[in-house]
C-alpha cells in the first residue's frame, strides 16, 4: 500500500510541476525520465531471460502427473482469464474513454537537457528464446552449477528491481505526468485511470466467482463457503502485494477448503508464481485501455491480441515477488508485440501499479481452485490423508 501512496503523490506533485513550474525545473524532468526509461529498456530483456529461465529450471525438481496438471490448469486459467478481460474491455472501454488523446510521434512540449543511448543486450524476442531453451535445458540435464549461475543472475536482477526500478519508479511517473500537463492531455488520463481500474477489479470478482460456482458445482460444495475459507488469502495478498508473501496464509486457507495437505502443500507455492489471472486481467485491460488512448497505435483486435495473452501467460511465469513484477514483466511484450513507444509503456507501469495488490489478491483466491480441482483429479481427498505421516500422503 506505501508504494501506491508514493505513486499518487508522484501524480499529484508531476501534475503540479507540469501546470506550473517554468521550463528549467521541467527540462531537468525530462532529462530523468529519458535516462530511467532507457535504464527500464536496458533491465527488461534481463528481466525475461533471469526469472524465466530460474522459474522452468526450478520445475525439475518437481515432476510427474500433479506437475502437469498444476501448470496446464494453471496456464489455462491465466489464459481464459486474459481473453474474457478483452472481450469485455474492448466491448465497454471504447464508449467511456477518450480515443486517441496520445499522439506517439510529437515532439515533446519540454525538451530532455541531453540524451543517452542505453542500447539492451539483446531483444525481447531473442531473451524469451535463450530462456526457454536454456530453462528447459537445466530441467531436463539437471546442469545444477548452471542454474547456480542463473539464480544467482536472477537474484541480482531482483536486487535492482527492489533497490533502484521499484523505488525510483514514482519519481519516474511524476516526470510522465508532468509531461502531460504540460501538454494538456493529463486531465482525460486520469479520467481514463478511474474507468480502467474500477473495470479491472470488477473483472477480478467476476472471474473469482465465475471459477468458484463452477468448481462447487463440479464437487457438489458451496461457492460461497469456498470462497469464504480463502478471503483471509484475499485480505492478506491484499495488503502486501506479494503472491509469495501470502503464501502461509494461501496454504492454510487451502486446507480449510479441504483440500489435503500433499495437493495443498505442492499447488499452492508452485501457483504463487505460475498463476496469474489476476494480473493478466490488469493487464490485458490497461493493455487495451492504452491502445485506444493513443493515436498511432493499432486499434485492439483479437488478431492482435490473442497471441499476445499467449505469450503474456509464459512471460510472467516467475515473475518477480516484488510489487510491480508482473507489469516489468510484460513490458517486453507490450513493447515488441503491440509496439507501445516509452510513454504508453509508463501510463501502462502507472495504472498496473494502481491496483496491484487487487490483481495480486485475485491471484491468490484464484490459486484455491486450481488446489481443489487437483485434489479432484489427483484422487486424494481430505479424509483418506489425514492423520496419515507425511511419508504415506507423498
Amino acid at each position: 500500500m506505501k508504494l501506491i501512496l508514493k505513486l499518487l503523490a508522484g501524480m499529484a506533485v508531476g501534475l503540479a510541476l507540469g501546470l506550473w513550474a517554468p521550463d528549467g525545473p521541467l527540462a531537468l524532468l525530462m532529462t530523468f525520465k529519458a535516462l530511467f526509461g532507457q535504464f527500464i529498456g536496458f533491465m527488461i530483456p534481463l528481466i525475461i531471460v533471469f526469472y524465466i529461465m530460474s522459474g522452468i529450471a526450478a520445475l525439475e525438481s518437481n515432476s510427474g502427473k500433479m506437475l502437469g496438471w498444476t501448470v496446464g490448469l494453471a496456464y489455462c486459467s491465466t489464459i481464459l482469464s486474459g481473453l474474457a478481460a478483452f472481450a469485455i474491455a474492448s466491448g465497454v472501454l471504447p464508449s467511456l474513454i477518450a480515443q486517441g488523446v496520445h499522439a506517439t510521434d510529437k515532439p515533446a512540449a519540454i525538451k530532455a537537457l541531453f540524451s543517452l543511448e542505453i542500447k539492451p543486450l539483446f531483444d525481447v524476442m531473442t531473451a524469451l528464446m535463450l530462456a526457454f531453451v536454456f530453462g528447459l535445458g537445466i530441467a531436463v540435464t539437471r546442469a545444477l552449477r548452471l542454474k547456480e549461475v542463473v539464480d544467482q543472475g536472477k537474484d541480482i536482477v531482483e536486487l535492482v528491481l527492489a533497490k533502484v526500478l521499484i523505488p525510483l519508479l514514482p519519481a519516474y511517473i511524476a516526470c510522465v505526468f508532468a509531461e502531460m500537463a504540460a501538454d494538456g492531455s493529463v486531465f482525460s488520463t486520469l479520467k481514463t485511470f478511474g474507468v480502467v481500474l474500477v473495470l479491472a477489479i470488477a473483472m477480478h470478482w467476476i472471474w473469482l466467482t465465475l471459477l468458484y460456482t463452477v468448481t462447487g458445482l463440479a464437487s457438489g460444495r458451496n461457492p460461497w463457503s469456498l470462497i469464504r475459507n480463502m478471503l483471509p488469502a484475499y485480505l492478506t495478498a491484499l495488503g502486501t502485494m506479494s503472491s509469495a508473501a501470502t503464501i502461509p496464509v494461501a496454504l492454510r486457507s487451502a486446507k480449510q477448503m479441504k483440500v489435503s495437505g500433499p495437493v495443498a502443500d505442492f499447488v499452492m507455492p508452485l501457483c504463487a508464481t505460475i498463476h496469474l489471472c489476476g494480473s493478466t486481467i490488469t493487464l490485458v485491460t490497461c493493455a487495451t485501455a492504452v491502445m485506444l488512448m493513443t493515436a498511432g497505435l493499432d486499434v485492439p483486435s483479437w488478431d492482435v491480441m490473442f497471441p499476445f495473452i499467449l505469450l503474456l501467460g509464459v512471460t510472467m511465469v516467475a515473475a518477480p515477488g516484488a510489487p510491480g513484477g508482473a507489469v516489468m514483466s510484460a513490458l517486453g511484450i507490450l513493447a515488441s508485440m503491440l509496439h507501445f513507444p516509452e510513454a504508453s509503456l509508463a501510463l501502462m507501469i502507472a495504472l498496473y501499479l494502481a491496483q496491484d495488490s487487487f490483481g495480486t489478491a485475485c491471484n491468490v483466491t484464484g490459486d484455491g481452485v486450481i488446489a481443489l480441482w487437483l485434489d479432484r483429479i489427483m484422487g486424494r481427498p481430505a479424509e483418506e490423508t489425514e492423520g496419515k505421516p507425511a511419508s504415506q500422503q507423498a
